[in-house]
């Protein structure tokens, strides 16, 4: 006969004089236990399913001796961070003897609990909250801004009609200086005010007398 039972949150296959290690209980050495959360007893053919657990089935054990598993190293590490935490952990565990599975008859227990084992407190440390990056526009959209001028603008800062809009042309100018062409920059925020705005109708329009974002 084998049962499967659960002792302290964990899932048991067992058998009659069989040693298992579980999570520590608070029931002391050479102290008899029982476990009545039973899911499944078989017995040769014959195999009984709980819902989820078997009504009158009952694990009767004998507590052996409590001690320590392997050391677990844990170690946590954030790139970037400068953050490193190394830890040791032995888990408490308790070895007990099965001595008998009832399949019925046997009288409701009270079930063994776990010790738990007190976690070291991790102190937070406050993070600061990034503000949302504005959307990028499209800056080619303003007659005169090719793909590297819109590349040298964002590197400057200049991301959005908007900004672009707010910047002197002089300063536009002096911006996108390495710029290999002949660049006017005189046109460029107030087109991209007619962006901000939304109008595109008007801006098409202008666009079309430019040249190259120079009015003829």
């Amino acid at each position: 006969m084998y049962a499967i039972v659960e002792i302290a949150g964990q899932q048991f296959k067992v058998v009659k004089d069989q040693k298992v290690f579980v999570h520590r209980l608070q029931t002391e050495e050479g102290k008899q236990v029982a476990f009545d959360n039973v899911l499944l007893i078989g017995d040769g053919d014959n195999v009984t399913v709980g819902a989820p657990a078997i009504d009158g089935a009952q694990v009767g054990a004998k507590v052996i001796k409590h001690l320590k598993g392997d050391k677990v190293i844990v170690f946590k590490k954030k790139r970037r961070k400068g953050y490193r935490v190394k830890n040791g952990h032995r888990q408490s565990l308790t070895e007990i003897i099965i001595e008998s599975i009832a399949a019925s008859g046997a009288k409701k227990a009270t079930p063994a609990k776990a010790e738990k084992k007190a976690e070291p407190k991790v102190e937070a440390k406050p993070v600061a909250k990034k503000a949302a990056p504005s959307k990028a526009d499209d800056l080619k959209k303003v007659e005169g801004i090719g793909p590297k001028i819109a590349e040298t603008l964002a590197e400057a800062g200049i991301t959005t009609f908007a900004q672009l809009a707010n910047t002197d042309a002089a300063k536009i100018a002096e911006i996108i200086a390495d710029v290999r062409g002949n660049h006017v920059t005189d046109t460029w925020p107030a087109q991209a005010q007619l962006a901000a705005d939304g109008k595109w109708d008007e801006l098409k329009k202008w666009q079309d007398e430019l040249n190259g974002g120079k009015a003829e």
